[in-house]
């Protein structure tokens, strides 16, 4: 069952970030539309690709200096500009299997903007890869491992969480359930553990870097396996 559990979340991912890839082909992340017309043409690509409606979050996309904001908040819309920084944030659930998949994308040549999006993606395998080398580690660990990792970069850890459970429930309710579903400083349950039922669980990891100084920040999120 958990092979196919992965399969299935694995094949629901790659529907997500094709959805991406088709946006980016495009050229639907330009200059000059804001996050909510960029948010309402993937909504309608979504359809288009898939025939899918349902999200189990809200979709998220950030430009400029709503990139340093993290998921719970919901700063104002902003246009987006020539040289802009933007990431993604979408949860869409394709036949009840859920995907939770973030990118970033940088619009021009600022080189600083670039080696954010480049550090992430490196960032997200390097931590990926320490976290297997691992039997038994508690979200807090995890957490404070991705922070420690923010700073190695010469970035800042943006997050309040660094990931959280992904099944058939949506991170909203969990969230006031307990603070063990999320990669997080009060969550010192053993991530490795199983599930209430006995199976393994599976987590998505997220990467969030940010510089308050030049008011920018990235953010990549996937499935860790």
């Amino acid at each position: 069952m958990h092979s196919n559990k992965v399969q299935e979340l694995l094949k629901t991912e790659a529907k997500a970030f094709n959805l991406f890839d088709v946006a980016e082909t495009r050229g639907l992340i330009v200059a000059g539309k804001t996050e909510k017309q960029l948010n309402e043409e993937l909504y309608a690509l979504a359809f288009e690709l898939y025939g899918i409606r349902k999200f189990w979050h809200k979709r998220i996309v950030r430009a400029g200096k709503n990139t340093l904001h993290p998921y719970r908040e919901n700063p104002p819309d902003l246009t987006i500009k020539p040289d802009d920084i933007l990431f993604f944030d979408f949860g869409p659930v394709f036949e009840d299997w859920e995907a939770d998949v973030g990118r970033t994308y940088v619009i021009g040549n600022d080189l600083l903007k670039h080696k954010l999006k480049a550090d992430i993606e490196l960032a997200w395998k390097e931590s990926r890869d320490w976290f297997f080398t691992k039997t038994s580690i508690t979200g807090a660990e995890y957490y404070q491992y991705n922070v420690d990792l923010a700073t190695k970069y010469g970035w800042t850890f943006g997050g309040d969480i660094a990931g959280h459970l992904i099944g058939n429930f949506p991170h909203e309710k969990i969230e006031s359930e307990s603070r063990d579903n999320y990669i997080h400083p009060d969550n010192h349950k053993d991530m490795f553990a199983p599930g209430v039922l006995g199976t393994k669980r599976e987590w998505i990891l997220e990467i969030h870097f940010v510089d308050l100084e030049k008011q920018i920040g990235g953010f990549m999120e996937q499935l860790l396996v």
